[in-house]
């Protein structure tokens, strides 16, 4: 257990934080879906073909619509994307008539998308379709719009209306990942997207700022802060960067979002480090937590009935589920003597956490909701911490000192296809994925 040295109300007191390890603190537009695999039955295999120009001075558009689409639906790992048949169109029009399904269908590809780009007085179109091939049928078809700075958003307009369209789940495009970074020489909150792209700073405290968390419709930032002195909770507006403090005494840290207007965080004022529900202003709602250990860690299930949290009320620190209309509790976790920082699935059948093992590393486990599955993600990497979901509950962040020093990676469910998320100066830990896009 770490212990940090914190000057609260005019005493030196230690304040066990969070048993920590290092401190952390669409579809079609039928509104149908295409079942065009079975669930779990591996990837989708596509072929994009490079969107044709309707004019010669249009080929570059459609070559950087071609690549950040490519990039995109790769990023996913949804997908096994193969290079289009030679064969693959008899003329460049577009029409469904000149696609060779036979050519397709020798090569395996499962789906087939293209389209054409054009630009007309500074506005830049994008006509995609999209083909099953063993049908040999059209099953998607929009147009997309915007000018010539707006590429990728058009290009991941249309990775997400295809990604839904062939799975029926939420994707991740347009999606944000908040982190904290010492990029600067001090903790500050950073915002960047889905693949890492568009780095922001948030924050420019030049103190601590740590534990980031956006709401779900993403309109709100919590994070905790250390600028007054102590660890205090500031919930920030996102369109106007107007914050506002939890003003209770004692510490406020480790915000989580039950929905668009609670947020959990943990609360010491009446004694014990126990969470709360707190209101957009500030306000405390209620208290949800009420044990002889430290409560800690709070994140909910989609529908905001319960709550997954980690407590050493038993001893260990061990992650527990409590039903909030009820208010019954029960243990989650029985293997690993420290088990921390949960984050419970937006499909709401999976929480991952964060386990200190024996011989020093920290890895990254996730468990039904219901106590089975237990699943081992990360291994033999250094320090695997604060695992976050993606909208669709198909990949997770995390912090990784795999390299030397902590950086942020990301990974398929299952724990494949782990790589490096950002290429920046410092260290970035704590991620947090938004579930709006």
């Amino acid at each position: 257990m770490q212990y940090i040295r914190h000057l609260v109300s005019g005493s030196l007191v230690f304040l066990l934080y969070l048993f920590s390890f290092p401190l952390h603190l669409a579809a079609a537009e039928t509104g149908e879906y295409i079942a065009i695999r079975k669930e779990g039955s591996g990837k989708i295999t596509l072929v994009l073909n490079k969107p044709d120009a309707f004019a010669k001075e249009d080929s570059g558009l459609g070559q950087s619509l071609d690549t950040i689409m490519r990039d995109g639906l790769d990023f996913t790992g949804l997908f096994t994307m193969i290079s289009p048949p030679l064969n693959v169109k008899g003329s460049s029009d577009g029409k469904s008539a000149a696609i060779n399904f036979g050519a397709l269908n020798s090569v395996g590809a499962e789906v087939y998308a293209g389209g054409v780009v054009s630009k007309k007085s500074g506005k830049v179109t994008l006509d995609m379709e999209v083909y099953e091939t063993s049908e040999a049928k059209s099953i998607f078809r929009k147009t997309y719009t915007g000018g010539e700075g707006q590429l990728r958003l058009m290009g991941h307009a249309f990775c997400a209306d295809l990604v839904e369209l062939l799975t029926g789940k939420k994707s991740v495009f347009g999606s944000k990942i908040v982190f904290v970074s010492s990029k600067t020489g001090f903790k500050e909150i950073y915002q960047c997207d889905f693949d890492g792209q568009g780095v922001e700073q948030l924050t420019n405290s030049h103190s601590i700022s740590l534990t980031p968390a956006l709401s779900p419709d993403g309109n709100y930032l919590a994070y905790t802060d250390f600028t007054s002195g102590r660890p205090a909770l500031y919930i920030r507006k996102m369109s106007d960067k107007k914050s506002v403090m939890v003003s209770k005494s004692g510490v406020s840290i480790d915000p989580g979002w039950r929905n668009n207007s609670e947020v959990a965080t943990i609360l010491s004022y009446e004694g014990d480090q126990e969470i709360y529900l707190v209101k957009l202003d500030g306000s405390v709602l209620r208290r949800v937590t009420n044990s002889n250990g430290i409560d800690v860690s709070p994140s909910f299930s989609p529908d905001g009935s319960k709550m997954a949290f980690v407590s050493a009320r038993n001893g260990q620190p061990q992650i527990f589920i409590e039903d909030l209309q009820t208010g019954e509790t029960k243990r989650l976790t029985f293997s690993g003597r420290y088990n921390t920082q949960p984050s419970w699935s937006p499909a709401g059948d999976k929480i991952a956490y964060s386990t200190w093992e024996n011989g020093g590393e920290i890895n990254i486990f996730t468990i039904n909701a219901d106590g089975s599955g237990l699943m081992q993600l990360t291994g033999k990497s250094g320090e695997n911490e604060s695992p976050s979901w993606s909208p669709d509950s198909e990949m997770i962040v995390f912090s990784s000192s795999r390299d030397g020093k902590k950086m942020l990676y990301v990974m398929s469910s299952t724990g494949e296809n782990q790589r490096r998320l950002l290429q920046i100066e410092g260290e970035q830990m704590q991620p947090s994925w938004s579930l709006f896009r």
